[in-house]
């Protein structure tokens, strides 16, 4: 995986850029999947989408699933991913789908879903800058020690994905997360996925298979 940590001075970008991600509004519906989970982001991000979008796991989808995983395709939010065979669905205020271990309780992925009117993850600005705006003034609680541990740029078909993996340590304990946002056709998206830290060494390749497997469907 190339890591890209160095990044242009001539794009920063602040909290204030986030100031046009606003709560998308949707119609409440019924999700159907296969299983569920959650920690998610705040701000701007918590005011995402107040109710899940129609999921469903498609059987081509199903195929391409490595073995262990799950998958999610939702067509209605354009967006897929697979997730670790055994989490379970829960439904958490904000947040457009969410599964977690139900033992492991920081052991979980969400997805959030806000309005924007930016067309690609880059006019919010360059990648270090964005990771840092998000780890430490989105995705984490105030008072929280974040250290952002790395980046990486990547595109496919068309989309450009911003990836960033950092823990963040409160007094009760530290999480590791990773977290891949994009934004496409006035919807900015957020995977959030982590586990505690005592556990990283032993979820660290389900998780960035995860995150990884993020992508837009159009």
């Amino acid at each position: 995986m190339a890591l890209k940590s160095s990044v242009s001075s001539t794009r920063q970008v602040s909290s204030r850029a986030f100031a046009g991600v606003a709560p998308r509004p949707v119609s409440r519906r019924v999700v159907q999947c296969r299983a569920a989970a959650g920690t998610i982001g705040r701000r701007e991000l918590l005011q995402a989408a107040s109710a899940a979008a129609l999921l469903t796991a498609s059987p081509a989808l199903a195929a391409k699933a490595p073995k262990g995983f799950n998958p999610v395709e939702d067509l209605q939010d354009n967006y897929r991913f697979v997730y670790p065979f055994g989490w379970q669905e829960v439904a958490v205020k904000g947040a457009d789908v969410v599964f977690k271990d139900v033992v492991e309780p920081l052991e979980s992925v969400s997805v959030t879903l806000t309005a924007t009117d930016k067309k690609d993850i880059t006019e919010f600005g360059d990648l270090q800058s964005v990771a840092e705006t998000l780890a430490k003034d989105v995705l984490t609680a105030p008072g929280t020690e974040v250290k952002i541990i790395a980046t990486e740029q990547r595109e496919a078909k068309g989309h450009n994905y911003y990836q960033i993996e950092f823990t963040a340590a409160n007094s009760r304990y530290t999480r590791h997360q990773l977290a891949v946002v994009a934004a496409n056709n006035g919807t900015f998206y957020t995977l959030t996925t982590g586990s505690n830290e005592r556990r990283w060494g032993k979820m660290k390749d389900k998780l960035e298979t995860t995150v990884k497997s993020f992508s837009l469907i159009n």
